[in-house]
């Protein structure tokens, strides 16, 4: 199973060092595009989601976070950081796995 990354171009570029592959997308049609492809790739087992494009559809995210199995849907900070309005991520992970880091 691979990682994807969907994001703006610079996070994609950062997660690309480190051999995750990603989407860069800056519009709700390409982040609508990204999942729609990654929710139909077979190989695809987590696709991490910046928050800052996550923000641009909220209602879907939050359907995709609580529905998706495979592939697993993680909204992550994006390279701004965490948003204020946000949880930070040791708190997301808690509430995912409910282990506290």
């Amino acid at each position: 199973m691979e990682m994807l990354v969907v994001g703006p171009p610079e996070a994609v570029q950062g997660f690309a060092l480190v051999g995750v592959h990603g989407k860069a997308v800056r519009t709700r049609d390409q982040v609508n595009a990204a999942l729609d492809e990654a929710l139909h790739t077979p190989n695809v087992g987590i696709v991490l989601v910046t928050q800052d494009v996550a923000a641009l559809i909220e209602e879907r995210m939050e359907q995709l976070k609580l529905r998706s199995t495979v592939p697993l849907i993680v909204e992550i900070p994006g390279p701004g950081g965490v948003r204020e309005d946000r949880p930070p991520l040791s708190e997301l992970i808690r509430r995912a796995i409910g282990v506290r880091i």
